[in-house]
């Protein structure tokens, strides 16, 4: 018999996006609301997208198991 597939996190899948290179990038926190109150350079270095920190890369192949 084969082995059962493994289901990803939907959740985590829509909010991070593996690089070409492999990387799991993410999105700056805190910038979707209150948006006109914060400077420019605020806003543009949050609509950055940033690697994943070293421990939560360990956590992601487990929600992530294909990516």
């Amino acid at each position: 018999m084969a082995k059962q597939k493994l289901k990803i996190h939907k959740a985590t899948a829509k909010r991070v996006k593996i690089s070409g290179s492999g990387k799991a990038m993410r999105r700056k926190v805190a910038i979707a609301t209150l948006r006109r109150n914060k400077s420019h350079t605020a806003k543009r270095a949050a609509d950055k997208m940033f690697p994943l920190s070293k421990g939560d890369r360990r956590r992601l192949k487990r929600l992530l198991p294909y990516a």
